[in-house]
């Protein structure tokens, strides 16, 4: 999940994250989004509820999730 961030929040944010069960690694980056998330979920529903209870953190402006897929 990338994450943008309210100006001079980025910190806060990721140490937020961080507090959620299904992150495993949160850490702050330079660019167009401030916090990389590293989550596992056990299926969709759960990532789609981690997602949106992230996206509703006081600090987040906006998120985008990324899905890996195997080839």
């Amino acid at each position: 999940m990338l994450i943008r961030s309210e100006r001079g929040r980025f910190r806060e944010v990721a140490e937020r994250v961080k507090q959620f069960k299904e992150v495993k690694d949160a850490f702050t980056v330079l660019g167009r989004y401030d916090v990389v998330v590293d989550l596992e979920a056990e299926d969709y529903r759960s990532l789609s509820n981690v997602a949106m209870r992230i996206g509703r953190l006081a600090g987040v402006v906006f998120t985008e999730t990324l899905i890996e897929i195997q080839v």
